[in-house]
């Protein structure tokens, strides 16, 4: 059997792009001789659809799509992913299903029985599980089709009772299918690799993986669909961050396999444990986050959410402040290569606070890129706003209030100039300072989408340094001065937080690794500090509950991920 792998960037809710898409897609697979061409989770109407599966217009319209994908599967059978309606009035009114479509039949629908509930997932929310298991005869071979989370309850830990491929390997499947939706994090990809190379080692039949690649709002896909024989080898491996597709021949993929032979295994453990010693030890967790291998993988996950948030929502053009500091200089970047130069404008709004070589070097990095920019003092501004408050402030000493007029006027001339041109304004934050309630609410906050979000301040100097790989895009004076939000005078990020490497290594113990103070503290860390930073994070929980969306490229980014509450006391 000749099976065509199609790895697609979908849209979700729009059905008539997503059919053209599949269509495009069985019309390239029946002229490259295909037999079935199969799709990713959710592939007719992009994944998450979230709350839409409560609006029954919207499964109205994702059963035409099937019903229109069906009628084109005369020649060449098709694996698609979309709802399907649950006829058992007990439990959950609808199945994420896998369907199976050929001579323009609906051959079988296969459900989903494992529904993940944590991070970015709340499937459990909508959809009932599987409670029968039936392989898939098609074209000679019978195949164990599962959907996404069904290949990964293994370990010794197990998060579900049941395992899909337990129930199907009593029917002797010869090849196993899954179609998927497996979000983008900087280590995902070799986990997800391992996973899919342990079904295929444990069941000794080949597998056949397809991944969604594409950013949905702060979700990045990124693809890299696989192939396995039946010995564990990886045959095939679509590309990364982009739409790929490939013809597969399930001959080459049926090799005996060694069933005894679990040194592959072994090894991935191995190395996997390797990993989390680490991320263990204090020393390495910098060197971790910040590895080129990982940055190369955030720089293309964070271009694609920008462009596919602009593309999908109908946007074109993007601004931000440029204040010549690293966040500023590498968000611009980013988005000069997501959206185009000439598409992002960048807005210098120096302050009596603001050094000299601030401007300077906001400036040389956008000559460096090519957008354009404007430079917008703030200072009279600032002076209006202190004069105005005069009577209410009276002789109280210049604090906090007055440093943060500053960034407000500068957030309300950021979003003027956005309402007046139609662009989109992107935040600069980074993790760090989100984490720790650094950033001034409807200043230095404001934006509709949020670019640095979920990437560490030390994160943010390493994809400096990836930018910079072929030649100097960000001024090397960006990349080494001591970070300062400017406004108050000779004031640095110091002033106000620890230094960010030994930040930003309890930062990630907590928020990613959701280690408590007494696990940090065992590792060596100073205590004091890990109290005080743990207490920032929780306390300023009301300050990210107000922020846009964040481009999640962590296994742990605030936002849908990540809910905690706002009023609480938890190490506070």
């Amino acid at each position: 059997m000749k099976v065509f792998v199609a790895q697609q960037n979908y849209h979700i809710g729009n059905f008539d792009r997503n059919l053209e898409l599949i269509l495009s897609a069985l019309k390239r697979a029946e002229e490259a001789g295909a037999d079935l061409a199969v799709f990713t989770e959710l592939s007719v109407c992009g994944y998450p659809p979230r709350d839409f599966l409560e609006f029954d217009d919207f499964i109205r319209q994702c059963e035409a799509a099937v019903d229109t994908i069906r009628q084109h599967t005369h020649r060449v059978a098709a694996i698609i992913g979309a709802p399907a309606r649950n006829p058992d009035p007990k439990g959950k009114d609808l199945f994420n299903a896998a369907w199976v479509l050929h001579e323009g039949e609906v051959k079988a629908v296969v459900h989903k029985t494992l529904l993940p509930n944590y991070d970015v997932f709340d499937e459990y929310r909508y959809f009932e599980p599987a409670t029968q298991w039936k392989v898939v005869p098609l074209f000679g071979h019978r195949i164990a089709l599962t959907v996404c989370e069904d290949i990964w309850n293994l370990g010794d830990n197990p998060l579900y009772r049941i395992c899909p491929m337990d129930e199907l390997m009593l029917q002797s499947p010869d090849l196993m299918i899954n179609i998927s939706a497996s979000p983008f994090d900087y280590d995902h990809d070799e986990d997800r690799k391992e996973v899919v190379r342990q079904n295929v080692l444990r069941y000794g039949l080949p597998m056949i993986y397809t991944n969604a690649v594409g950013s949905q709002t702060e979700i990045v896909f990124d693809g890299g669909s696989l192939a396995f024989d039946a010995s564990g080898t990886l045959v095939r491996e679509l590309a990364y961050f982009r739409e790929d597709e490939c013809l597969l021949d399930t001959a080459e993929l049926l090799q005996p396999a060694t069933k005894s032979d679990h040194s592959g295994i072994q090894a991935s453990v191995l190395e996997k444990d390797m990993r989390v010693k680490r991320i263990d030890d204090p020393e390495q967790i910098i060197p971790y986050l910040t590895a080129v291998h990982n940055m190369a993988q955030v720089h293309d996950a964070l271009i694609l959410g920008i462009r596919d948030y602009f593309s999908k929502m109908g946007f074109k053009k993007a601004i931000l402040g440029s204040s010549g500091g690293i966040d500023s200089a590498v968000t611009l970047a980013l988005a000069c290569k997501a959206l185009g130069p000439e598409n992002v404008r960048a807005v210098l709004m120096p302050s009596e606070f603001s050094s000299g070589h601030s401007v300077d070097d906001a400036v040389t990095l956008s000559e460096n890129l090519g957008n354009p920019y404007d430079i917008v003092p703030i200072r009279g501004i600032y002076d209006s706003f202190l004069r105005t408050l005069s009577p209410i402030f009276g002789d109280l000493p210049f604090g906090l209030a007055e440093e943060n007029l500053q960034s407000r006027s500068r957030g309300n001339l950021l979003m003027a100039i956005a309402n007046k041109f139609g662009l989109i304004l992107l935040n600069t934050s980074n993790k760090s300072e989100l984490a720790t309630g650094y950033g001034t609410l409807y200043g230095d906050m404001a934006g509709g989408l949020s670019v640095l979000g979920d990437v560490y301040k030390m994160q943010v100097y390493a994809l400096a340094e990836y930018i910079n790989r072929h030649g100097v895009i960000i001024p090397q004076n960006i990349i080494t001065k001591a970070p300062s939000a400017e406004l108050r005078p000779n004031q640095k990020d110091s002033d106000s937080l620890p230094d960010y490497a030994l930040l930003d290594m309890v930062l990630f113990q907590y928020i990613e690794k959701r280690r408590g103070p007494r696990e940090i503290i065992a590792m060596g860390i100073d205590e004091t500090l890990v109290r005080r930073v743990l207490k920032m994070v929780n306390a300023n929980e009301y300050k990210r509950n107000q922020f846009c969306p964040i481009i999640r490229v962590s296994s742990k980014a605030f936002g849908v991920g990540r809910r905690v509450p706002i009023v609480g006391r938890y190490l506070g």
